[in-house]
């Protein structure tokens, strides 16, 4: 399997001599498994005049990167919904996948790192907070009928377990080193698993919606929301007998003390030795 990058091309609070915005892109590797050394992942940095700010100066910075790089990643990944149009058209024409998602952690962690330490060190330099993305947010969608799982638990494991990941038996997923969201290993990490008959089909059809993270909502009813994509969210489950709730609830309370960082495992029965799909997850804030 290939690479995956995750890009940001926006604006940076630096102002050059003609007091207009500076841009930059950024492109950095997707971290896939929990054993991935975040110091060896290939990143890339330019900044942009902004009377170029267009598709054809973000392709040829991409190719820039790509030459560095050495290969093309299977696909981009990228979080800035407002950029959208820019962002496929320059990866379209270099033959790349585009994909709108949320799942940039890598990227949401070196922006942290740039706007600490890089972007104030710049002649130009404009303190304020980084803007935020605004993301709109359509009604959670029903998981399909074939595809809602039988069974389903909260469970918690020790961020020490996570790094027997390897040794697992594991038909789709995607994890990240959790020293990336600064989560010692001996935080308990919060989760659900899901038992289904249809186990495989269930995991593979999750693998294809790019999984985000899971919360729990109580501004209607109690539901635990998956949310996927940048904007898509789905039912997993309404939630209304007490002792759910509760446990609902210390779910979001072990993701925050965790930093966000939880998982979501399929496996066809309690008993199952092998999972048809996990994926480490962790909600940040765009």
């Amino acid at each position: 399997m290939g690479s995956i990058w995750e890009i940001d091309f926006y604006s940076r609070p630096i102002l050059d001599d003609n007091q207009k915005k500076v841009w930059e892109v950024l492109v950095c590797e997707s971290a896939l498994d929990i054993s991935t050394k975040v110091d060896s992942l290939f990143r890339y940095a330019q900044y942009c005049p902004s009377t170029q700010v267009n598709s054809g100066w973000l392709r040829t910075a991409l190719q820039e990167a790509i030459n560095q790089a050495g290969k093309a990643p299977i696909k981009i990944r990228f979080f800035r919904r407002q950029m959208n149009n820019m962002i496929t058209k320059a990866c379209q024409d270099l033959g790349i996948p585009a994909q709108p998602s949320r799942r940039t952690l890598v990227l949401n962690h070196w922006l942290e790192q740039r706007m600490e330490e890089v972007y104030p060190q710049e002649a130009g330099y404009q303190g304020g907070a980084n803007p935020s993305v605004r993301l709109e947010k359509p009604l959670p969608q029903r998981l399909p009928d074939a595809l809602e799982g039988q069974q389903w638990v909260f469970v918690t494991l020790d961020g020490a377990d996570l790094a027997e990941m390897p040794e697992w038996e594991i038909g789709f997923g995607e994890a990240f080193p959790i020293e990336l969201a600064k989560v010692s290993p001996e935080t308990r990490i919060p989760g659900i698993l899901i038992f289904s008959p249809r186990a495989l089909p269930l995991a593979g059809w999750m693998s294809g919606l790019d999984l985000a993270f899971l919360r729990f909502d109580t501004s209607e009813e109690g539901r635990l929301l998956l949310e996927t994509g940048v904007t898509e969210s789905w039912i997993v489950a309404n939630i209304k007998k007490p002792q759910l709730l509760a446990e609902a609830k210390g779910f979001e309370e072990a993701k925050q003390k965790a930093n966000g960082v939880h998982f979501i495992g399929v496996q066809s029965d309690p008993k199952a030795q092998s999972f048809a799909g996990f994926w480490l997850l962790q909600e940040v804030n765009l």
